[in-house]
């Protein structure tokens, strides 16, 4: 199997820390579905009317990541992030919806299951409540095992049949910016608790909101394979 794509030291760190869920998440049925494309087009159009509602919320919680952020560098990072997913991620989604005959209005106006609001909410509260750390520990399973899926699917994939989704996450530009987002995580973490951020009482807590959310993505996929 090749190897996952590098994303910086503490997202390496995380990953390793939580590996039974990231696998669990990385690795899933859907996942592996997608690639030998026999998908059903009912479950990957219900997954996609549910992300396209998760990426309004997830656009949200990075543009409250500029907020929580102390300097301009981290901003511009956030920023161009927010960027990514309203103009091009979301695009994807409406785009592919259309061709099935989902209208935008309709993606925006679908019910929004549990699995969804418990991961949308749980990423929210993370910022809301604590700091810019909290807040991309929570943030980083998302954007970085998409990274990390889109690449290793490139490489397994055996059908086209999902070629457009699997290109839009093993895209450079995309794999670019889960390069940028993991050196912002490296810095924001030497920034706030030093250059031996994995000794400080915080290091654990940060563990465990990366694999929360981690598990939270693998409900998502499962959510995804129930086509209702």
């Amino acid at each position: 199997m090749s190897q996952a794509p590098e994303y910086g030291q503490a997202f390496a760190l995380w990953r390793n820390a939580s590996n039974n869920s990231w696998r669990a998440y990385t690795r899933h049925e859907f996942v592996n579905s997608l690639c030998d494309g026999t998908l059903p087009k009912a479950a990957f159009i219900q997954y996609l009317v549910q992300d396209y509602i998760f990426l309004v919320h997830f656009s949200r919680a990075w543009a409250l990541a500029i907020v929580k952020s102390t300097n301009l560098e981290e901003m511009k990072i956030c920023a161009a992030t927010v960027n990514a997913l309203i103009h091009h991620e979301m695009q994807l989604h409406v785009e592919t919806c259309a061709n099935a005959g989902i209208s935008e209005d309709t993606l925006l106006n679908a019910q929004e299951a549990p699995e969804n609001l418990a991961y949308t909410r749980y990423v929210l509260e993370a910022g809301y409540s604590g700091d810019f750390l909290d807040l991309l520990s929570a943030l980083a399973p998302c954007v970085l095992g998409y990274g990390e899926i889109g690449a290793l699917s490139k490489t397994r994939q055996t059908s086209d049949k999902y070629d457009s989704w699997i290109a839009t996450y093993s895209d450079p530009e995309y794999q670019q910016t889960c390069v940028d987002v993991g050196h912002l995580i490296d810095k924001a973490l030497i920034i706030r608790l030093g250059e031996d951020y994995t000794q400080s009482p915080r290091w654990s807590d940060l563990c465990k909101t990366f694999e929360t959310a981690t598990q939270l993505e693998a409900g998502f996929w499962d959510m995804g394979l129930r086509t209702e």
